[in-house]
């Protein structure tokens, strides 16, 4: 693990999430990354736009190029990204007004898009230093949600020190009072109860699977509020608590009658079967 991010947190009071966030929220649809490409296409090229909220919209861009299985095209976007913002670090090219602390935020998402990337193709130790610096600029920035976004990366992604970096993310959520960025705790609570559940310690992976399911209900999305659901199932009954495990699994399908993870679930439950594993 590399500690060069240690107490690089965004300070109290500067850690908001801007209103880009939410507009890029607004604009993606994971489940069809070709319209949301077209969507961060039109965005970047918004004249209107300042020159921050063009380059933001362009990594996006990179990152639905990226979910397509282009990455040489997705890094080319984001190798123009970074040489616009090179140019204005040095008073020269359209964004040369841009504070320091926009430019810390578009570098953080060009190295965080980066990263991705890599990490979708199994390259992992390339990944690492770029998720790392990801952290840094945004801290820099103030901005909280990309730190805790590039953090819930990082901990996916380096093996061993998973744990680290996820409670590098709780020190900066309990900092925190934006719901957008406070809807990280699911993720990061969520994939370190797997980490725990991986490892042979269901007790401990319960706890986190609790803590996930709490910040879903408050913050989280619909369906992170099922998936962290059937996390909490699926480690009671791997502790011995099968009825408590059952009877959640079962209100699970009343809602959603052909998830066949949830009949997975309760397979094993009433007939002693093999379960899908998370």
């Amino acid at each position: 693990m590399d500690e060069s991010t240690d107490h690089e947190h965004p300070e109290p009071g500067r850690h908001r999430v801007r209103e880009e966030q939410y507009a890029i929220d607004r604009l993606w649809d994971f489940a069809d990354p070709a319209l949301s490409e077209s969507r961060f296409k039109d965005a970047a090229d918004d004249a209107a736009a300042s020159p921050h909220v063009r380059a933001g919209m362009a990594t996006q861009l990179a990152r639905a190029i990226g979910i397509q299985g282009r990455p040489d095209e997705a890094f080319a976007v984001l190798d123009a990204i970074d040489e616009g913002v090179r140019r204005a670090a040095e008073g020269e090219g359209p964004g040369a007004e841009l504070a320091a602390e926009e430019l810390a935020e578009v570098r953080a998402r060009i190295a965080l898009e980066r990263g991705r990337i890599l990490v979708a193709a199994d390259r992992e130790a390339e990944a690492l230093p770029l998720l790392t610096r990801a952290v840094r600029e945004a801290a820099h920035a103030g901005n909280a949600f990309l730190a805790l976004d590039a953090l819930h990366m990082l901990a996916l992604t380096d093996a061993g020190h998973e744990r680290e970096w996820a409670e590098q993310g709780f020190e900066l959520l309990a900092a925190d009072r934006d719901p957008r960025v406070l809807r990280w705790g699911v993720a990061l609570h969520n994939n370190l109860g797997w980490t725990l559940m991986e490892g042979g310690d269901p007790a401990a992976a319960l706890a986190q699977f609790e803590l996930a399911l709490h910040a879903a209900d408050a913050y989280g999305t619909a369906e992170q509020q099922h998936v962290t659901r059937w996390s909490v199932g699926r480690a009671l009954r791997a502790v011995g608590r099968a009825d408590d495990a059952l009877t959640l699994q079962r209100e699970l399908a009343r809602a959603r009658p052909d998830d066949p993870f949830v009949a997975a679930e309760i397979e094993a439950l009433t007939a002693g079967e093999p379960t899908i594993e998370a």
